[in-house]
C-alpha cells in the first residue's frame, strides 16, 4: 500500500531533511578526503564541503591529516556559500580559535596557569604560542630563569589581559614563578629550624655572600659564615651551580629570610686552639691582611689574631721592612679570650725573626 502525504507533509519532510546551510553557520561534518590544497568534508544532506589549508590550522607548518582524521567528525564554519557546484567552503581553524578563545576566559577567571610554547624571541619579550591563538610575555614579566631561551620551549604562564576582539593576550611567567614561590616558602618555612644541616645549590655571589637555594627558597650565606679563614670574596670558595652542605643560623618568618652557615659545617680550630695556645706563647703565623689599626696574622688554620699598628710600626723599625699580606712572621700572644674568638699579639720579647720570603 503505497502512503499519501498532502502537501503540508511533503513541506514538513523536506524541512527535516533539506539543510538550508548558509555562511556563518557552525556545522559538523566528517573528513572523508584529502587534496594537496585542502581537506573533503561531508556535512550531510548530500553537500560536500572543502576546507582550505590555510583554514585548517594557525600553524601554517601544521599537517593536515594530523589535525584532521579521516573519518572523524568535527565542528566547521561556513565562510562561504556553495558554488555553482553545490561545494561550501568551511573553516576548521576559526572554530578552533573561538573555542580556544573560551577556554583563555575560564582559566583567566580562574586564575590557573597553563603551558605555552615560544614561537619567537623579539627585543622586549617573547612571541608564543597557545593553541593557535598568539600571545606575549613581556621582558619584566620573564622570571629569570627564564630569559635564556628558546623556540619550541614550554614556559608555565598566566594570563595579565584577554582581549578576544582586539586579538590581545599578554601572559605572565613570573606570576606564576611568585604564586608558586608563595607556596615553597610556606612549606620550607615550615620545617626548617635553626641548627638544622640542609643541602643547597649555590645560585647567586655577591660580594657581601651568595644565595643558596634550599628547598625551591633563596638563603643567604653571609660573607663572614663561608669559612672559619680570611675569605677576600665568596668566589674564592664558591662558584655558581655548586651543591654545599650549610647550615641555618636564623629564621625570620616575618621578613621570610633564612640564613646560613657554611663554616658550622666544619671543625671549630678555635677549640683546637683553646687546647694548644696560651698567653704568653711565641707563634709563628702568616700575616692574612693588614688595616689602619694593624694586621691580622692566622697563629692556627683557621685562627686569626691582630698585630696592633703600635707593634707592626715598631716590628718594621727594627727589621727595617715592610709587611704585606703572605708574610711570616714571629709574634708573642698577648692576650688570648677563646670564649670571644679574640687574640692580641704583641713583639716577642726575644729577638725578632726577619720576615721569610
Amino acid at each position: 500500500m503505497v502512503e499519501k502525504y498532502s502537501d503540508g507533509d511533503f513541506e514538513a519532510l523536506l524541512e527535516k531533511y533539506d539543510y538550508k546551510f548558509k555562511r556563518g553557520d557552525i556545522v559538523k561534518g566528517v573528513v572523508c578526503g584529502y587534496e594537496s590544497d585542502g581537506v573533503i568534508v561531508d556535512i550531510g544532506s548530500k553537500c560536500t564541503a572543502f576546507v582550505p589549508k590555510y583554514e585548517i590550522s594557525a600553524d601554517r607548518k601544521a599537517n593536515a591529516e594530523d589535525v584532521l582524521e579521516r573519518n572523524t567528525e568535527y565542528e566547521f564554519l561556513i565562510t562561504q556559500d556553495s558554488d555553482e557546484n553545490g561545494k561550501f567552503t568551511l573553516s576548521y581553524k576559526k572554530v578552533h580559535l573561538a573555542h580556544t578563545w573560551e577556554e583563555l576566559e575560564k582559566v583567566k577567571e580562574a586564575d590557573e596557569t597553563i603551558a605555552v610554547v615560544v614561537s619567537q624571541i623579539v627585543r622586549g619579550g617573547l612571541v608564543v604560542d597557545v593553541s593557535g591563538v598568539q600571545g606575549f610575555i613581556p621582558q619584566g614579566q620573564l622570571c629569570a630563569r627564564e630569559t635564556i631561551c628558546n623556540p619550541g620551549d614550554k614556559i608555565e604562564v598566566k594570563i595579565l589581559t584577554l582581549d578576544k576582539a582586539q586579538n590581545n593576550l599578554i601572559l605572565s611567567n613570573k606570576k606564576v614563578y611568585e604564586t608558586n614561590m608563595a607556596e615553597t616558602r610556606k612549606n620550607v618555612f615550615a620545617q626548617v629550624e635553626v641548627g638544622q644541616i640542609v643541602k643547597g645549590e649555590v645560585v647567586r655571589i655577591t660580594d657581601f655572600g651568595a644565595f643558596v637555594n634550599v628547598g625551591g627558597v633563596d638563603c643567604l650565606l653571609p660573607l663572614s659564615q663561608i669559612s672559619w679563614k680570611w675569605v677576600e670574596h665568596p668566589t674564592d670558595l664558591l662558584k655558581v651551580g655548586q651543591e654545599i652542605n650549610v647550615e641555618i643560623i636564623d629564621i625570620d618568618k616575618d621578613k621570610q629570610r633564612i640564613s646560613l652557615s657554611l663554616k658550622n659545617t666544619e671543625p671549630d680550630p678555635w677549640i683546637q686552639a683553646e687546647a694548644e695556645l696560651k698567653e704568653g706563647d711565641v707563634k709563628e703565623g702568616i700575616i692574612t691582611r693588614i688595616k689602619p689599626f694593624g694586621a691580622f696574622v692566622e697563629v692556627l688554620p683557621g685562627v686569626e689574631a691582630l698585630f696592633p699598628q703600635s707593634a707592626l710600626a715598631e716590628y718594621q723599625n727594627q727589621n727595617s721592612c715592610i709587611l704585606k699580606a703572605g708574610d711570616k712572621i714571629n709574634t708573642k700572644i698577648i692576650k688570648f679570650n677563646p670564649k670571644d674568638k679574640r687574640i692580641s699579639l704583641g713583639l716577642p720579647t726575644e729577638d725578632t725573626v726577619a720576615v721569610a720570603e
